[in-house]
């Protein structure tokens, strides 16, 4: 069947049921267009887009420059595999590497991906470096999100997530997030710890630069990695680059992924050089990643994220759009957290799915983070008049609730 404009929104909606697995539960809204930080469905209504395809569209909906490198890309090279050099991804490891703590970068198509291959990094750092074949357990926190997949799943302690799907990876130890009297239980059988900064399905819950510095000082004392997801938190979705950066504390391994190239996918992993070594010839790779097409866009949208205006620019608004979130006076708002553009309204009860399915009415594009949270993470061009019609349009959803 023909891609048309000429169906009606159940026809569409029908043929997607009857075709499409269903492990997503969508509204009975069809999305056409976009542009800025505003998207349309296909009967006509404007919607104010605060979930920004999960923290992706950095840029916003239809941004010019996107549309043009890619076109410009697309008339020259979309893919070759990794069997041969682009400058587009060098460029991009490039400017990577320059921005961060890393030496090196592996390319992938997702942010899944990305911790699957930390986990293979630490795996074969760890044999090589203190020869036991023992030293293979990996900490991760509770209500972390790390991926879907099967290793990064056994990261993911979410029992509705990993219940269906064991065995999972086993040797993982879970510990609870922020408590440094936990650290002790992390020992020289650690090959590597996973930490988001700042969990963002989990809640945005954020981890204390003390709590960080006592992670980085309990892996260095048994010679365990370091990994900071930074899937969602990271490239300026804080108002920093990255969202450690406010600690100090420096990883041995980095995940990316969500806004990197604006919408397409692409993933990455960020090493220093003496984890990267050991890794050889054969050892991990990916076909698609890191293609010309989708590395050509990340460095535009990087230059575009990275630039000091950009990132003042988010700062100033996340300020003020949380000092309007905590301003607003509902007894079902129980906290306003987070920093920069991910902020998390927590909710006195289960109220994040309803918050979300009364949006659609009221003309917003809402994700919740758990059954009590809602995120705020919208496109990080958004301005302040947005949020003002942000915070107008949930004042009336809470109150109508």
């Amino acid at each position: 069947m023909a891609i048309t404009t000429d169906l009606t929104t159940a026809q569409i909606i029908a043929r997607g049921e009857a075709h499409i697995v269903k492990t997503y539960k969508r509204p009975p809204i069809v999305l056409s267009h976009g542009r800025g930080v505003r998207a349309w469905d296909t009967d006509g209504r404007e919607y104010l887009d605060f979930a920004a395809g999960i923290a992706v569209n950095a840029l916003g909906h239809a941004d010019a420059g996107i549309a043009a490198v890619l076109a410009e890309q697309a008339a020259k090279l979309i893919h070759t595999s990794n069997l041969y050099y682009t400058l587009p991804q060098i460029a991009l490891a490039e400017r990577l590497t320059a921005h961060s703590f890393a030496d090196r970068v592996f390319f992938t198509n997702s942010g899944t991906e990305a911790n699957e291959a930390a986990i293979k990094f630490a795996r074969k750092y760890a044999r090589l470096t203190f020869n036991a074949a023992e030293k293979t357990q990996i900490v991760c926190f509770d209500h972390a999100f790390h991926g879907r997949t099967v290793g990064s799943l056994a990261l993911t302690p979410k029992e509705a997530y990993q219940a269906p799907f064991r065995p999972l990876m086993p040797d993982v130890l879970v510990l609870p997030f922020g408590d440094p009297t936990a650290l002790e239980q992390i020992s020289e059988r650690v090959c590597a710890v996973f930490i988001e900064p700042i969990q963002g399905e989990g809640g945005i819950h954020e981890a204390s630069p003390d709590f960080l510095r006592a992670l980085r000082a309990r892996c260095d004392q048994v010679g365990a990695l370091l990994v900071f997801d930074e899937v969602q938190c990271g490239l300026g979705r804080t108002g920093d680059l990255w969202a450690h950066a406010a600690s100090g504390v420096q990883p041995d391994l980095m995940t990316l992924a969500k806004p990197l190239a604006g919408g397409l996918p692409i993933g990455a992993l960020l090493a220093t050089e003496r984890v990267a070594a050991a890794l050889t010839y054969g050892d991990h790779g990916s076909t698609f990643a890191g293609s010309p097409l989708i590395t050509a866009v990340a460095n535009y949208v990087f230059d575009r994220i990275s630039a000091p205006e950009f990132l003042e620019h988010v700062q100033r608004v996340g300020s003020y759009l949380k000092a309007r979130l905590e301003a607003i006076s509902s007894p079902l708002i129980k906290e306003v957290r987070g920093r920069g553009l991910m902020l998390g309204i927590e909710f006195a009860g289960d109220l994040a799915a309803s918050v979300v399915e009364q949006g659609y009415a009221h003309g917003l594009l809402l994700v919740g983070a758990g059954t009590s949270v809602l995120r705020v993470i919208p496109p990080l061009i958004v301005s302040e008049s947005e949020c003002d019609l942000f915070i107008e349009r949930l004042i009336a959803i809470l109150a109508k609730l």
